[in-house]
């Protein structure tokens, strides 16, 4: 099934179907500020297995990061986020950027690292941070399986592709196809991971 939602001003009643479909423990493809994800609730873990088994992955291996609403949103999932990095993320967000930073005790186990870490997003993304400011809490995201850069920007193409095996797209129009840049927060100075959408110079 694929919905349609404005990129600027998402419709209520869109968003609200969407929110529904995640809180019956569905999964959906939506947009971000760089490539299209595919997510979950995340307190869902049949859904957070089921998107595992798509990317044929281990659910500690998979990647698998948090799109949230804002800092205070993001500030739940991790544990005391010091001044400095809290200046550092405000600056960055929301933005094309996901954050290594350690987990919190709200983290679901299935979601953690081996590290105890987890990944923060906080997308400039009108849909995404509707989406999540509908549900309550984060959602999931993970990167779509596949390889070529169409399946992950063309809505009506992702749903030739896996709409049999997710609940719903959101079309919220063309998507980009550069990654977000990851950032591991764990150490000191904060180190590049994954040069992607977001400029970063390593000091």
């Amino acid at each position: 099934m694929l919905i349609h939602v404005h990129p600027d001003n998402p419709q209520p009643r869109a968003i609200r179907t969407i929110v529904e479909v995640l809180q019956k423990g569905g999964i959906i493809i939506y947009p971000t500020d760089t490539i299209y994800g595919i997510g979950c609730d995340i307190f869902q873990p049949k859904a957070i297995e089921r998107i595992c088994q798509i990317k044929q992955v281990e659910p500690q291996k998979a990647q698998l990061s948090f799109v949230c609403f804002d800092l205070s949103d993001m500030s739940q999932y991790t544990k005391s986020i010091s001044t400095p990095l809290y200046r550092l993320l405000k600056s960055r967000l929301p933005g094309p950027y996901t954050f290594i930073l350690p987990a919190s005790k709200e983290v679901p186990r299935l979601l953690k690292s081996k590290k105890d870490t987890i990944g923060l997003r906080v997308p400039n993304n009108n849909i995404a941070r509707t989406i999540v400011q509908e549900l309550g809490r984060p959602i999931l995201s993970a990167s779509l399986p596949g390889q070529m850069i169409e399946e992950y920007t063309d809505p009506d193409l992702m749903e030739d592709n896996f709409g049999k095996r997710v609940d719903l797209v959101v079309d919220g129009g063309i998507g980009g196809w550069v990654p977000s840049t990851i950032v591991d927060c764990t150490v000191e100075p904060p180190a590049l991971l994954r040069m992607g959408a977001g400029e970063w110079e390593e000091d």
